[in-house]
């Protein structure tokens, strides 16, 4: 388990309060999923760090914990339409603050053209593993989503700590992941990714990307990876990996661990 006292240049960053971050407005945004390792990261934040880049800061910590349910139906429809490469698609979460054990259940949609939406709703924490206990919450599925509470049951869970920065000009935001380990309700299996980072880049897609330029130099590359689908072919027995095993070895080979053994979670 890896903490923000093991990495320099987070202690050196200037602080960026949850108001000050939520003021940037990213009106053309684009998105970018990179991975990496602890290892590199290291380096990718000492050279932010050097470009001016901020670091949001809660109550005194920079490193935050989440959590998050994942929701399927019973025959894996969404971990199925991902895989498939279907360009519209939705996925179901409740996502934890644990900090604050502030909850959200979320519905991300993803449109024919890339973009990704994402709406949510407040949710009593208890109700986590079944939100349809909250009426409110219920409606809201319905109302924006394709499911019906009881069309779903909890799948994975995804838990990670998180820094979060942002540059100076204030034109992007950058989440990094670390600490990433995934369970299955169904099989139980738990997997840690170890060493893995998984960083998104939001940005306003008018102006020049420092941080795209510092990922560059450490040869951190785009790479399209989905927490979800890594916890499902991970943890699930019952699900077909199909292409997501290439993914799954990619981060075999630039971590250096393994992560999956069919006999493993048979």
């Amino acid at each position: 388990m890896f903490r923000e006292t093991d990495f320099n240049s987070v202690g050196r960053m200037d602080a960026i309060s949850l108001d000050e971050m939520s003021s940037v407005s990213l009106m053309n945004r684009i998105d970018t999923k990179f991975v990496t390792t602890v290892q590199v990261l290291e380096h990718v934040l000492d050279d932010a760090l050097d470009e001016g880049y901020r670091i949001c800061e809660i109550s005194g910590r920079r490193l935050m914990p989440y959590s998050s349910v994942y929701y399927d139906t019973d025959d894996l429809k969404m971990f199925t339409a991902h895989r498939n490469g279907k360009k519209t698609r939705q996925k179901v979460r409740v996502r934890t603050y644990l900090s604050d054990n502030e909850s959200f259940l979320e519905i991300k949609r993803k449109n024919n053209r890339g973009r990704t939406k994402k709406k949510r709703i407040g949710v009593p924490t208890e109700c986590k593993m079944n939100f349809g206990l909250h009426p409110d919450a219920a409606a809201f599925l319905e109302k924006k989503s394709w499911w019906r509470a009881e069309d779903l049951t909890p799948e994975t869970t995804t838990d990670f700590c998180r820094f979060t920065l942002v540059n100076k000009d204030m034109t992007e935001r950058l989440t990094i992941d670390i600490n990433l380990g995934f369970r299955n309700f169904r099989s139980g299996r738990e997997v840690s990714l170890g060493n893995l980072v998984i960083i998104e880049l939001k940005q306003d897609g008018r102006v020049s990307s420092q941080m795209k330029k510092i990922l560059l130099r450490h040869r951190v590359f785009p790479y399209r990876i989905s927490k979800y689908c890594m916890a499902v072919t991970l943890t699930d027995p019952n699900a077909r990996p199909g292409r997501f095993i290439e993914k799954v070895r990619y981060i075999e080979k630039i971590t250096g661990n393994r992560f999956y053994n069919r006999s493993n979670i048979e």
